[in-house]
């Protein structure tokens, strides 16, 4: 009796790479809540906000299987992920103006920075030197601001009067620091000093329809920018040029990270179809 080979199972015998740039998904559908946000990969994990319900993080598994990973404090609501130095996982936790952290060990959930002046903290992106950057939009007036967070929690104003901050990250020398906005579809950077204070505001990007959400960059520096509604994930080179869109099989697109053996897989999560998608880019991460 003739037997026959998976294809998947062909392709890694014989070292056949997957073809970049094409989506295909990680998760089944509806393991999320509508808010599912914020992915982060660390150790062959991918944690992503909002498993099963608003207020948990789940813990993916390569093989796209999803666990519980923790259950927040009554009241908190995290939109974004991120790692410190020493391994903890922090959390942009709009609905109670936190910065939370989380020890990876015991699960220990504590405040890491509150200010009643923060909006609702949505995304945040971190440097070398441990501080954060978040991004503090307020949706009804359409506004927003950005805040530095230091290592020792407090939370510094480092610019006002804003637009609908949202998706924020620092280029790979941390000499740049993007930040979006979703209602009015622009992308700012700032040229970053050695202290983390933020200054020469320029138009990096602009579009005239669909919004933008969590954004990342590769290792080369170009900008991966969730384009939420629309469904793609739009790649623009570190002087602002459009290189290509990937095309989703979601539309609400709403946040982006690497990870994957080399770096180079893309993790995307999808508030319509409420899951997490996957394509390979040519190009890691830039912690890669």
């Amino acid at each position: 009796m003739r037997k026959f080979i998976f294809f998947p199972v062909l392709m890694l015998l014989f070292g056949c790479k997957e073809q970049p740039y094409v989506a295909k998904d990680l998760t089944a559908e509806n393991l999320f809540s509508g808010n599912i946000e914020g992915p982060n990969y660390k150790e062959g994990i991918l944690y992503v906000v909002n498993y099963q319900k608003d207020g948990t993080i789940g813990a993916v598994k390569p093989t796209g299987e999803v666990e519980l990973f923790v259950t927040l404090p009554e009241g908190s609501i995290a939109n974004a992920i991120q790692f410190d130095a020493n391994g903890n996982m922090l959390l942009a936790d709009f609905k109670a103006h936190n910065i939370l952290k989380v020890d990876m060990k015991t699960k220990e959930v504590s405040v890491f920075s509150h200010s009643d002046r923060f909006n609702q903290p949505n995304d945040i992106c971190i440097s070398k030197k441990g501080y954060l950057f978040a991004s503090d939009p307020n949706w009804k007036e359409s506004t927003g601001q950005l805040w530095r967070i230091e290592t020792t929690g407090e939370a510094v104003l480092v610019k006002d009067s804003m637009g609908t901050t949202n998706g924020i990250e620092l280029s790979p020398d941390e000499k740049i620091l993007y930040v979006n906005e979703s209602v009015q579809r622009k992308i700012w950077k700032f040229d970053v000093d050695d202290q983390g204070n933020i200054s020469n505001q320029q138009l990096f990007g602009e579009v005239a329809d669909f919004g933008f959400d969590g954004m990342k960059c590769d290792k080369e520096g170009n900008l991966y920018v969730t384009r939420y509604g629309k469904g793609t994930i739009a790649i623009f080179s570190p002087d602002g040029e459009l290189l290509r869109e990937v095309e989703m099989n979601g539309k609400n697109t709403s946040n982006i990270t690497f990870g994957g053996p080399n770096g180079k897989t893309c993790y995307v999560t999808l508030q319509d179809r409420k899951c997490v998608e996957v394509f390979e880019s040519e190009v890691g991460g830039k912690g890669y």
